[in-house]
């Protein structure tokens, strides 16, 4: 509300010190002229007043009490437009000495009345410095566990919401004591462990209305016949988790509070406004951290000590405004309404002047202002009162008693009491939920110990099975070619013995004879030559078969021994993996040898033309002189707008670009495949670029080249042309999926991972090729690629494993799945859960819908809870960004059985917060 004056900046002078009660300050003269004296210090005094059942706090003294009188400081209010006007002649009625903490009311001219408080506030103070005197002790002892009341006093028009219940909208430094407090309680907290709610009323007519609730408008009081503390259990309590939401509960309470127009005020309060906040706190210091990595399981549960829980309330009090009907113009029902402000401010005066007299009764329950009051006031809160006073000399009577108000509660005393408790639910509660997640992470260990072994057993089976049949064939091939050579060189050397026989019939006995020994001889070598060849193809398979006779055995020892059962497995595994990386290097030069031979045939082809068209000289020479003059054009292509590209394609024809990405000139490809990729972004040239062979070509260029740049562009442009569904197709039945898993299992280059990753998220988000992609190891692929840990990359992945799981979710919707979830089957729940709340906010939206979409089927459950997916979800209930996520999550969890009985068990709540 809108107050008589604006404030404007003062200096900040110091502030008020929190780590001891507060008391009076010591080096301020008094005289005997003064109408008000300090009271004698606490600690000395032999009169000072006791708390009893009678006094308005109404609590005993223990051990934990601490001595705090009430702390009063006095705002002097700046003229506004009508009192420069009405008041040019005369002089104000107040005068501050600040640096004495005095005050003057000036009688007339030559006499005036000097009083003490503990902080005077000129009219430039600001709102800053008018906090951090007042308010910031009190907030500090709340956040300590001890309750604490702020209130504002004085005449209607004086400042009081201002000060209190300013937001601060148009200039942030006009924020008062509320929005102030609340700035510094949710500074100083964690939002772990501790806790803040806020309840926001109006005592109207003798009336408690809730302001947070406006139907809700007669709350009860309700008193603690033990300890004779004061409750409000029908008010509203909403828990804040930051100022924004805090500021829209002040900005919506105000809206429902009552004011009217009087001659002192154009919008004057005509109710006491509350605002109570309850934190908190857990003591940090006193704690035992429960660590889930404990040595010992066996650990006793005695020796956890239970959370220790600070609750402390800080009320904030707005009254309205005293005034006289004369001077405020009250009529009607604004005049009932000032008669009930005034018998509440004059209920509150008496029990003021029964504490400060020290007095046996205190009439506490004459007004329930007053029994809303009754812990600021001789109980155990630390309290800090603000008059507020303006300096009209037509006001000086109500001036004089607002100042006597406050001199008044300057006598009162009240003893400060911590509140601290046992927080044992909690402690129980924690253990339980570790106890549970223990237990299920040890039968998850198990069962994934149980299920490597058996995999491992079963794929050292096959390995070998496998291993047995090769070596037969080969022993098999080889056997037969030996054979071969043998009877070849025998029948070779036939020939040669009868051709030899036929040339020397005619020579002497001595010459032939000699020369058919020589001939012998030469034969001789050479089938002793083929005998050691055929001895060495026997050595080698017999070599070969105590090889195979050694893995029999060797399975045989791994299926019957138990100690030494795991080494005999990684001997294996290494032996077999050695064999698949030759049998893998041998398909690489098989794939090198194929793509040199198209490369021949092409270049075969290309000459071919050439000559039939009567050319001469090199039979490439239009093609060079085609990258000649397009070179340009491809850079202005790669650097300008897609309008050149099409340009280019359209004057070059796509035909021809197409046959570029086989140039051999390493700049005329790459330039050739970057306008390939660009056209592919296009959904107009996507159908003309497969037409004319164009995927072929970048699969082909994909496949066979390992530069980074080229296989990069390529896996960029295919990833455009699977985003057509009719072309998603296609690149499954030209074996993309196994070329794009060879490609990331290649590719180091981020880029041309995330390219790949992108080809294969658009294939995910096609219910057709869901099988077809999993058999194909497309899932395996996208898990693999995570290896990498590069941000673009995760956030492919997580694309296409979410674009997955919402086709499996619809499959399952429409009655065609029935089994658990591919991605489930494959490994892929691990991953997803470690990255549900990763920091990149892509990332972590893709994989929040994959969590969602796996939850809606319900044979997934199971697996769900046990991979922990099931605190993420929950997590995602409550803390998503987005509020369709949220939606979902929480629909998912509660219309799941499963997830219901299991968050049953654990006791956890699926609500909607503030």
């Amino acid at each position: 509300m809108a107050s008589g004056g604006n404030y404007r900046n003062g200096i900040h002078k110091g502030t008020v010190k929190v780590d001891r009660p507060f008391s009076a300050p010591s080096n301020l003269r008094t005289s005997s002229s003064f109408k008000s004296k300090l009271p004698a210090a606490t600690t000395t005094s032999s009169n000072v007043r006791r708390s009893s059942p009678a006094s308005f706090g109404g609590a005993a003294k223990d051990d934990n009490s601490v001595p705090g009188r009430v702390r009063v400081a006095v705002r002097l209010r700046p003229q506004n437009a009508e009192e420069l006007v009405a008041d040019a002649d005369f002089a104000d009625c107040v005068e501050l000495q600040p640096e004495l903490k005095r005050l003057k009311l000036r009688k007339n001219n030559w006499d005036s009345d000097t009083y003490e408080f503990d902080e005077l506030l000129t009219e430039f103070a600001s709102q800053k410095r008018v906090y951090e005197v007042v308010a910031k002790p009190v907030v500090e002892s709340v956040l300590d566990g001890y309750n604490g009341t702020v209130m504002a006093y004085g005449q209607t028009g004086t400042g009081k919401t201002f000060t209190l219940g300013r937001l601060g909208d148009e200039d942030t430094s006009a924020r008062g004591i509320m929005v102030r407090s609340m700035e510094d309680i949710l500074a100083d907290i964690s939002p772990q462990t501790d806790s803040i709610s806020v309840s926001y009323l109006q005592l109207y007519m003798e009336t408690i209305q809730d302001l947070l609730n406006p139907a809700n408008d007669n709350i009860s009081i309700v008193e603690d016949p033990k300890t004779g503390d004061v409750s409000l259990p029908g008010a509203t309590l909403v828990e804040i988790r930051d100022q924004q939401s805090f500021v829209e509960l002040l900005r919506f309470g105000e809206a429902h509070r009552f004011a009217a127009n009087t001659k002192l005020n154009t919008e004057s309060s005509r109710s006491h406004a509350i605002l109570m906040v309850h934190v908190k706190r857990s003591v940090l210091e006193r704690e035992v951290t429960f660590s889930s990595e404990s040595d010992n399981p066996s650990h006793s549960v005695n020796t956890f000590k239970p959370p220790v829980i600070r609750k402390g309330k800080l009320v904030v009090v707005d009254l309205a405004g005293s005034e006289r009907i004369h001077k405020s113009g009250s009529e009607g029902h604004t005049l009932e309404e000032a008669k009930s402000i005034n018998l509440s401010l004059s209920a509150l005066g008496k029990c003021i002047n029964a504490l400060a007299e020290n007095s046996a009764h205190v009439p506490v329950r004459d007004s329930k202002l007053t029994r809303l009051l009754r812990d600021s006031f001789g109980g155990t809160a630390r309290t800090s009162l603000i008059v507020t006073i303006g300096p009209s000399p037509r006001h000086r009577a109500e001036t004089a008693s607002t100042i006597l108000f406050g001199q008044r509660a300057m006598k009162v005393e009240n003893m400060l009491k911590i509140k601290e408790e046992f927080d044992y639910k909690s402690l129980s509660r924690r253990l339980e939920i570790q106890l549970d997640r223990l237990i299920a992470e040890n039968e998850r260990q198990q069962k994934a110990f149980e299920d490597e072994v058996e995999r491992l057993t079963l794929e050292a089976q096959n390995r070998i099975s496998e291993a047995e049949r090769n070596y037969a064939d080969a022993l098999e091939r080889e056997r037969i070619r030996c054979q071969m050579d043998y009877m070849e060189s025998i029948k070779k050397l036939e020939e040669k013995w009868v051709c030899s026989q036929q040339k020397h019939d005619n020579n002497d006995f001595i010459d032939e004879t000699y020369r058919g020994e020589g001939l012998v001889g030469s034969v001789s070598e050479e089938v002793s030559e083929v005998k050691k060849l055929l001895q060495n193809e026997i050595h080698l398979r017999k070599v070969t078969e105590e090889e195979i006779n050694n893995l029999k055995n060797q399975l045989v020892q791994f299926t019957c021994s138990e100690a030494g059962g795991n080494v005999d497995i990684l001997k294996l595994r290494r032996m077999l993996e050695d064999e698949f990386h030759q049998k893998k290097k041998l398909e690489e030069e098989i794939m090198i040898l194929r793509s040199q031979l198209s490369q021949v045939t092409f270049e075969s082809d290309q000459t071919g033309r050439y000559l039939d068209r009567g050319g001469s000289g090199n039979g490439f020479s239009g093609l060079d002189s085609a990258s000649q003059v397009r070179h340009p054009q491809f850079k202005d292509a790669s650097n300008g707008p897609r309008t050149s590209i099409t340009n280019l394609h359209e004057q070059v024809g796509l035909q021809k670009i197409l046959s570029l990405l086989e140039s051999e000139d390493a700049n005329v490809r790459i330039h050739a495949v970057k306008v390939v990729a660009n056209l592919a972004a296009d959904e107009a040239n996507q159908e003309r670029i497969v037409e004319a062979g164009g995927l072929a070509s970048l699969m082909m260029l994909l496949r066979s080249y390992e530069d980074e740049t080229i296989r990069r562009v390529a896996a960029g442009a295919i990833a455009n042309l699977a985003m057509n569904e009719a072309n998603q197709e296609l690149i499954m039945a030209q074996g993309g999926i196994g070329l794009f898993a060879m490609t990331a299992a290649d590719a180091e280059d981020p880029q041309t991972l995330r390219m790949v990753a992108g080809a294969i998220a658009n294939l995910c988000g096609n219910d057709k090729l869901q099988m077809k992609l999993r058999s194909e190891g497309g899932i395996k692929a996208l898990l693999g690629m995570v290896k990498s840990r590069h941000p673009d990359v995760l956030s492919q992945v997580a694309r296409g494993i979410a674009n997955f799981a919402k086709c499996e979710s619809r499959a399952s919707t429409q009655g065609n799945k029935t089994g658990r979830s591919l991605l489930i089957e494959d490994g892929a729940l691990p991953w997803i859960v470690q990255n549900a709340n990763n920091e990149a906010s892509l990332i972590r939206r893709h994989i929040e819908l994959a969590l969602c979409h796996l939850a809606q089927h319900e044979v997934n459950a199971k697996d769900m809870i046990s991979g922990g997916a099931l605190w993420e979800l929950v997590r995602i209930s409550r803390d998503c960004s987005r509020e369709d996520i949220r939606t979902l999550a929480r629909r998912t969890l509660t219309s799941s059985p499963t997830f219901h009985t299991e968050m049953r068990r654990l006791r956890i709540e699926v609500q909607l917060q503030l």
